[in-house]
């Protein structure tokens, strides 16, 4: 079914490392992906994780994130963006002093119920390193 959906409709959910605006899921007539509204303030970020099964496209909107890709990093801005295979680990974290703002679609949707995502996030130090064989797993339904 296809629908408008205006800012006030976004359903917002606090995690510990920042803030996911549900834009679009499953209960909201989507067959094949989820698209996300996140905001990570500076100091936060997503940890390494991994979605099996599940492509990822992330837009830095506003800001500047640092963004790892597997052992890679590199710092994107507002307008660039980045692709991940499905069951890459990967992991953004906001090191600058502004808010970043960025727009997450992943797919396929992985089921009719809300969309989830893990809660919990390992403490990071400067000199974080990416765990290849990282076992956290973040679904997204």
């Amino acid at each position: 079914m296809s629908e408008f959906v205006t800012r006030g409709e976004v359903r917002q959910e606090q995690f510990d490392w920042g803030v996911i605006g549900w834009r679009l899921v499953p209960a909201h007539g989507s067959k094949h992906l989820v698209v996300m509204d996140v905001t990570l303030e500076p100091g936060g970020g997503h940890d390494f994780h991994r979605h099996p099964g599940q492509e990822e496209m992330i837009i830095v909107k506003q800001g500047e994130i640092t963004q790892y890709v597997e052992r890679e990093s590199t710092s994107l801005g507002a307008g660039d963006s980045v692709y991940l295979d499905e069951g890459v680990i990967h992991a953004s974290f906001n090191d600058g002093a502004a808010t970043a703002h960025l727009q997450v679609v992943i797919g396929p949707s992985l089921g009719a119920r809300p969309a989830t995502a893990s809660r919990t996030s390992r403490a990071r130090s400067p000199g974080r390193r990416c765990a290849a064989d990282s076992s956290t797993v973040v679904t997204v339904s």
